[in-house]
C-alpha cells in the first residue's frame, strides 16, 4: 500500500457522517502513536505537519518516517501540508511526496487568497495531490500562524461558492468559532460553535469536505497531570467533544488535532521525570509518551470523529 490522498477519505466520510482525523507531527514517536491508534482501529488516517514541523524534522525525514508507517500499519495514509503560507512551500511538499497541501490565503485581501489558492492547485493538480483552502480566519497561535483575539473573521456562506468554483480546491477550511492552540477561549467564557454557519455552507456546497481547525479539547486529565507534575496550566479551555461529534455528522469531513496531541506528550514526560529523577534514557521517558499518543487518538476516532473500523 502507497500513500493515498484524502479524495476517498473523504467522499466515504461525507456519505458516512464521520469525520477523518488530522493529526499533527513532529517525530517518530508521535507518527506512532497515532498510526498504532489507526492500525489497532481499522481507521483511515490523515498525517499533516506544519512548515515549522517540516523545518525542525526534515521533509525527507517525515515522508519516510510516514512510508514506513503506511506500509506497516496497512490503513490508509494522506500525509498533509498544514498551513502552507506560500506557492513555493506547497511545490516543495508536492515534489516530496505529499499527497494533500494546504495553501493559507485566509489572511489575504479575498482576490488574493483565490489568485494564490488557485495556483497552488494548478500545479497540485497536475502532480496528483490534493488542495485545501481557507476561508475565514481563527484566533489562537500554532507555529508560524498567529491571529490576535479580536481579530478573527468567521466564513461567510455566500462566498464559499464562488471561491471553490475560481479555485478548484478539493477541501475548504472554514471559521466557525474553533481556535488554535490550548488557550482558546477566556476563563469563564463558553465555546461555543456557528452550526449555522456550517449548515449554510454545506446547503451552499453538497457533498463537498469541510475542514475543522485549531479543534482539540484540551483534555482535562492531562492538564491536570501537567498541572500535578510541576506545570502550570490553570485555564485552558477546548472545544467540548458534543461539538465536534455534531460537527462530524455535518459536512465536516476532516478535523485537526494538535494541541491535544502536545498536551499528551508533554504531560507523560513530566511525569515520568517527576517520578523517575535519575533517568536519562530517551527510551525511557518517549515510550509511555508514544503510548499516551495513541490513547488520545483512539478516544478521538471512537468517541469524536466515528472513523473506527473505516479503512478499507
Amino acid at each position: 500500500m502507497a500513500l493515498v490522498t484524502t479524495k476517498k477519505m473523504f467522499e466515504d466520510a461525507y456519505k458516512g457522517g464521520y469525520a477523518i482525523g488530522a493529526f499533527n507531527v513532529n517525530n517518530m514517536e508521535i507518527i506512532q502513536g497515532i498510526v498504532g491508534a489507526a492500525k489497532n482501529l481499522k481507521a483511515p488516517v490523515i498525517l499533516q505537519c506544519s512548515k515549522g514541523a517540516r523545518d525542525y524534522a526534515g521533509l525527507k525525514y517525515i515522508v519516510k518516517m510516514v512510508e514506513a508507517a503506511v506500509e506497516e500499519s496497512g490503513v490508509p495514509i494522506a500525509l498533509h501540508l498544514d498551513h502552507g503560507p506560500d506557492f513555493e512551500t506547497c511545490k516543495q511538499c508536492i515534489d516530496g511526496g505529499f499527497t494533500s497541501v494546504m495553501i493559507d490565503g485566509s489572511s489575504l485581501p479575498y482576490e488574493e487568497n483565490i489568485a494564490l489558492t488557485k495556483k497552488v492547485v494548478e500545479y497540485a493538480h497536475a502532480h496528483g495531490c490534493v488542495v485545501e483552502g481557507e476561508l475565514g480566519t481563527l484566533a489562537g497561535v500554532e507555529d508560524d500562524v498567529v491571529v490576535e483575539e479580536g481579530n478573527e473573521s468567521y466564513t461567510r456562506p455566500e462566498e464559499v461558492e464562488d471561491f471553490v468554483n475560481r479555485t478548484g480546491v478539493d477541501s475548504l477550511a472554514i471559521a466557525i468559532g474553533t481556535s488554535h492552540g490550548a488557550y482558546k477561549f477566556k476563563p469563564g467564557q463558553k465555546p461555543q460553535l456557528r452550526f449555522d454557519i456550517l449548515e449554510e455552507v454545506g446547503k451552499r456546497l453538497p457533498g463537498f469536505p469541510i475542514v475543522l481547525h485549531g479543534a482539540s479539547s484540551v483534555m482535562p486529565e492531562y492538564v491536570q497531570m501537567i498541572n500535578e507534575h510541576g506545570g502550570s496550566m490553570p485555564d485552558a479551555i477546548g472545544i467540548p467533544e458534543d461539538m465536534l461529534r455534531k460537527a462530524s455528522s455535518m459536512a465536516v469531513c476532516k478535523i485537526n488535532v494538535d494541541s491535544d496531541l502536545r498536551l499528551a506528550l508533554t504531560a507523560s514526560i513530566r511525569k515520568h521525570f517527576d517520578e523517575n529523577p535519575g533517568h536519562f534514557d530517551p527510551r525511557q521517558y518517549l515510550k509511555p509518551a508514544r503510548a499516551a499518543i495513541q490513547d488520545v487518538v483512539e478516544h478521538k476516532m471512537k468517541n469524536v470523529l466515528g472513523c473506527e473500523g473505516k479503512a478499507e
